[in-house]
Order: structure tokens, then C-alpha cells, then sequence
């Protein structure tokens, strides 16, 4: 069997709303099966996390956390994703770490976007200035294209480094006030104190919550949770494993009948937004089914344009 080995390359073959239909419908299909894995040797991890969904295939993504990386010059983050396939479990595919996590998070945010935020926004904020928040802008304008965009970050040098990178982006001084202006709200930061005040909202607007993937992390406070519609990519994913959600249930903010759906909801319909006037939060947990989905998005589209090309 062949073994496609799938690079940084391959990005030049995919779109935002190609991804986004891949992921509907991969949601279409059974609920993923899914385990993850991690392994500790004192401040260094190996994460493993592992997917299978009926009739689409296997996935087993791995990532290396190495502390002192960043002394020898090197990447801290590493890893490699391995696509097996559904009927015989032989290896089709290695896809870069870096591209499949990208388009996978990004993706992700998008896809609930896509859905509950309101079609005639304006202003897009996002809160951060890494590699997440430069892909979400990125995403965000294959849906938004004519929006203004705004960053906001703790150390405004960042923000001016995304800004000048990326054209048409401002930088926001004052988040409270830029939350108040902007009809989408991202968070892609490492916060284990809310940024986001739940007093700070207004009707109509949508907040993809991205950055917060522990229990003791956290990017919205109580107010927010209390005052939105919230939805969540995975219930399986987030309500006992991400602080985010885990926090307000344990204090009674919420329960778990006030999520609303996730994203195996969207053949059903829920998965949306009901009235112009919703506060809607969507919750990015992130999951090695959605890895496996976005890998094989990837890997199609780099098959049609290798076929396109006549090779």
C-alpha cells in the first residue's frame, strides 16, 4: 500500500471553506472513538492522542514537549500524525504536525463561527498574538472578508509584530473596550485568569473561546457562561477535561443542559444560532477526531491536485 508522506507544502492546495465542509461532514457520520495518552519524564511530555471513526479511518497523533528545546534552538512542540486505513489498518499516511494542527484548531473555531456568528459582522478581535491567533485571522477572513480586525495582547509588542505582518490589522489598546466593539471575539492565549468579562458583552455577539486546553485554565469568567448560549465542539472533549466548561458546572453556573449542541448536533439542526439578539459562546476543545477528519481533508486535497497536475 502506498504511504503518502504529506508536508508543509500541501497548504498551497487548501481552503478554509474546504475544510469546513470536511468537518461537516465528518460530524455526519458515527461519533469518533477516542483515547489520549500522556506520558511525563519531569518537566518534558509525549501526548499521544488516538481516533477511529467508522468508515472514514484510524489517526494517532503524537507530541513531544521538550522544556530546555527552546535553549538549543529548537522547536518545543513536535510531533507527527499517522493516518491507518478503516478496512484493513495499514498505513496510508504521516501529515506534518505543524500543518494538521494548525488547520485543525483554526478550523474548528471556524466551523462553530460559521454557524453562530451573526453573517453581517463587522468587527472580528482576537485576543492573543501567536500562531493560533495568526491562523484565526486568517480563517476568519475567508468568511469575513471585508471586517475589521483588531489584536489585542498582553505584551502590545506582539500585537504590533501580527499587525505589521498581516495588512488590514489593527492594534486595540484597551480590551475591554475592544470587546465591546467587536461582534467576534477570539481568545487563543495560555490564560489561567479570565481576560473576558461576561459584563462586557452585548446582544448579537459571538466568542470562540481556543486557547484555555487544561483544567486549570481559563479565558472567560463566570458572567460570561451565565449570560451566553453556549456550544461546545465535543461534548466528550471539554465538559470533564477543560477548566473552561468544568469550572462553572462545578460551581453551578451552569449544567450540562445548558450546552446547548455540539458539533455531532449540526445534522440534526441545533448547532446554531436562534436569535440575532444570542450572546453565543463556542467552546474549541480541540480532540484527535477532528485531527483525523482535517488529515484526511488534507490528504484529499493534495491526491486532486496531484491528479489535476497529471501525476
Amino acid at each position: 500500500m502506498k504511504i503518502d508522506i504529506i508536508g508543509p507544502e500541501a497548504e498551497a492546495h487548501l481552503t478554509w471553506p474546504g475544510l469546513v465542509a470536511a468537518l461537516e461532514a465528518g460530524h455526519a457520520r458515527p461519533r469518533a472513538r477516542i483515547a489520549d495518552t500522556l506520558l511525563h519524564r519531569g518537566p518534558d511530555r509525549l501526548l499521544t492522542r488516538s481516533a477511529w471513526i467508522d468508515g472514514l479511518g484510524m489517526l494517532v497523533k503524537t507530541a513531544s514537549v521538550m522544556a530546555a528545546n527552546p535553549g538549543r534552538g529548537l522547536p518545543s512542540v513536535n510531533g507527527a500524525a499517522t493516518l491507518f486505513d478503516d478496512a484493513t489498518g495499514q498505513l496510508s499516511a504521516l501529515v506534518d504536525f505543524h500543518l494538521l494542527t494548525k488547520w485543525k484548531t483554526a478550523g474548528d473555531s471556524l466551523l462553530a463561527a460559521t454557524r453562530l456568528a451573526r453573517p453581517d459582522a463587522q468587527a472580528v478581535l482576537i485576543v492573543g498574538a501567536g500562531a493560533v491567533a495568526r491562523s484565526m485571522i486568517e480563517a476568519y477572513r475567508s468568511r469575513w472578508p471585508h471586517a475589521r480586525y483588531a489584536v489585542w495582547n498582553r505584551n502590545r509588542a506582539g500585537a504590533e509584530r501580527l499587525a505589521a505582518e498581516m495588512p488590514g490589522v489593527t492594534v486595540a489598546d484597551d480590551l475591554e473596550a475592544a470587546v465591546r466593539e467587536a461582534d467576534i471575539i477570539a481568545t487563543a492565549t495560555l490564560a489561567t485568569e479570565p481576560l473576558i468579562r461576561g459584563a462586557w458583552l452585548r446582544p448579537g455577539q459571538h466568542l470562540d473561546l481556543i486557547g484555555a486546553y487544561t483544567p486549570d485554565m481559563r479565558e472567560a469568567d463566570d458572567d460570561v457562561f451565565a449570560r451566553a448560549a453556549l456550544f461546545v465542539d465535543c461534548r466528550e472533549t471539554t465538559i470533564a477535561h477543560i477548566g473552561e466548561v468544568m469550572g462553572p458546572l462545578a460551581r453551578g453556573v451552569i449544567s450540562e443542559a445548558d450546552i446547548f449542541a455540539d458539533f455531532y448536533d449540526i445534522p440534526d439542526g441545533l448547532f446554531r444560532r436562534r436569535s440575532a439578539e444570542d450572546i453565543t459562546v463556542a467552546k474549541n476543545g480541540g480532540g484527535a477526531h477532528l485531527d483525523l477528519m482535517t488529515a484526511l481533508y488534507i490528504r484529499d486535497a493534495v491526491a486532486a491536485a496531484r491528479q489535476g497536475e497529471g501525476r
